[in-house]
């Protein structure tokens, strides 16, 4: 039998605590009260306590304080904290006092039970030790789920060493007869935004919210267990047991508590999520399939159609559509990295805003596929900035696409329909524009310098503006655009000045005909001459020369 002791300086959450507890049945055979932490360090001092449930609102002593004191004073003693979902402070010391569960505020039957519940069973497997693992590394509750989350991992990957780890088994569940088991799959579409505006950047802490959710309508006949997933930051899985009963009850709770998931996430912290459910299975290890069946109904959601609260199970509709042309994708990345190289990021916008209206009136655009694209431009733009020396401004070597911290107001990968998806693309490819800009900034003077020099000394040949864009890698557009921004005129305006110039000098010397003039100017005949210049200075070469003053003048 074990002690319990209630630590909390509000009366009614305490009398509600001790009716609310199934205590017989918990094999709990006594209560304590304490009112205050101070209060309740002297209890534990004086009788041998099995759990203590802290309130974290209280005078004397708070409950932060008292869980310091208690992981120095009572290693060994098992805790639940009573708190509420927005204190932040709070739960990060409950997180590092590795406390069994976290209630919130008011405490409800089904909660306080499993909460209390699952502390009996940490102590029970302590008292058993059922095997040595379990004996040296379940000396904490939170020991206990890492062990699950585990096990759960190896069956999922289809890694599980039966000869070693069989003995295990009955901690999740399996062996028992009647029993059900199917896998969730939730991805978190606005995580970035989430984790920076609700949880102050503090992942470990979003974690431990989002996992508590899902698990916290658990009974003895149907439970939830939820960790995030290692192949993917914005992914969580849940394991779903039906103790007893038929398949389609596993099945109908499963979407059920998926879909209360879900909607309790948008509710409480504006998490927009959405999830696929695989086939429940009465083996324990077709974990693995379900979990495969669950992350291809999630990656195969409609972005075009996609709301926040998606849920797809398995056997519950027609397989989605695919997508109708996956070739556009190979031919616009190649039309990308031409502009960026060019410093054409207008033109680069262009060629992206064609490739998604493409997309986007395609009728069927998989989160699988969204994922792929971002992947590849981010590898793209990784590519065309190294190969610039852009520096440290792309994707460093070995860097996973929105791996880093993002800038102020740039989300990264968060989007939860098609049109956040569109951003998501362009910020991405304004991002390496930029970089790219400031790289070319200091060495497209020497260029334009090259070419003004040229035009100066070959001003008689047939120049065009090709000879430049090809020698230089850049588009008609851009190389226009800085030549007239250095100095003041289009490259074909400065060819036409440099010549007109040089014919006003000519043209001072009485000795040169017109068609001599007309030659060394590159012009094909004087006629045509004589017209641009007539164009350019409003009088014909004859006129001008004859307005020159004469020698002695």
């Amino acid at each position: 039998m074990y002690k319990v002791l209630i630590i909390d300086d509000e009366e009614p959450l305490r009398e509600a605590i001790q009716i609310l507890g199934d205590w017989q049945g918990l094999g709990v055979s006594e209560v304590l009260e304490a009112t205050n932490g101070l209060a309740g360090l002297e209890l534990l001092r004086q009788h041998r306590i099995d759990l203590a449930l802290v309130d974290m609102k209280m005078p004397e002593l708070n409950g932060v304080q008292l869980l310091q004191q208690l992981e120095t004073e009572f290693p060994e003693l098992l805790t639940i904290v009573i708190s509420g979902y927005n204190d932040f402070e709070y739960t990060r010391q409950a997180i590092r006092s590795r406390v069994v569960d976290y209630l919130l505020k008011p405490v409800n039957r089904t909660d306080l039970n499993a909460a209390l519940r699952k502390a009996m069973d940490v102590l029970e497997a302590r008292r058993k030790q059922a095997s040595d693992f379990i004996s040296t590394n379940i000396t904490l509750n939170m020991s206990l789920p890492k062990l699950k989350e585990k096990l759960y991992l190896s069956i999922i990957e289809r890694s599980f060493k039966h000869q070693s780890n069989e003995a295990l088994l009955p901690l999740i569940g399996a062996g028992s007869p009647g029993n059900f088991f199917a896998v969730g799959v939730w991805r978190v579409l606005n995580l970035e935004q989430v984790r920076r505006d609700r949880f102050h950047e503090d992942r470990e802490l979003l974690h431990f919210a989002l996992t508590n959710v899902i698990n916290e309508n658990s009974d003895g006949h149907f439970e939830a267990f939820s960790f995030p997933s290692p192949r993917s930051q914005r992914e969580y899985i849940a394991i779903f047991t039906q103790k007893g009963g038929y398949e389609q009850d596993a099945a109908f709770l499963s979407v059920h508590q998926l879909r209360k998931s879900v909607s309790t996430l948008r509710e409480l912290f504006g998490i927009e999520a959405a999830a696929g459910l695989g086939q429940p299975s009465g083996d324990m290890m077709k974990l693995a399939d379900s979990y495969e069946q669950a992350h291809a109904l999630l990656s195969a959601l409609d972005l075009l159609e996609l709301k926040g609260g998606s849920v797809a199970a398995a056997g519950s509709g027609s397989p989605p559509a695919q997508l109708k042309d996956t070739t556009a994708l190979n031919v616009w990345l190649p039309m990308l990295r031409s502009a960026l190289e060019n410093g054409n990021i207008s033109h680069a916008k262009s060629i992206l805003g064609e490739i998604t209206r493409k997309w986007s009136s395609s009728g069927y655009f998989s989160l699988a596929e969204a994922d792929r694209v971002l992947r590849e431009m981010s590898l793209l733009l990784k590519d065309v900035v190294a190969e610039l020396n852009a520096g440290a401004g792309g994707l460093r070597d070995g860097e996973e696409p929105g791996s880093r911290s993002a800038p102020e107001g740039v989300l990264l990968d968060d989007f939860a329909d098609f049109r956040q998806f569109e951003v998501r693309l362009l910020e991405r490819l304004e991002r390496c524009g930029a970089e790219i800009g400031r790289s070319l900034a200091g060495s497209r003077g020497g260029t334009l310098e090259n070419i003004k020099a040229y035009i100066d000394n070959r001003y008689f040949e047939n120049i065009r503006i090709s000879m430049f864009t090809d020698k230089y890698f850049l588009s008609r557009e851009y190389l226009m655009k800085l030549f007239k921004g250095k100095y003041g005129y289009g490259i074909h305006e400065y060819v036409q000045k440099v010549r007109m110039d040089k014919a006003k000098e000519l043209l001072a010397d009485p000795g040169l005909k017109i068609q001599d003039i007309s030659e060394r100017l590159g012009y094909k005949d004087k006629n045509y001459f004589s017209k641009a210049f007539r164009n350019y200075y409003e009088c014909s070469p004859s006129e001008y020369r004859s307005q020159l003053p004469k020698n002695g003048e």
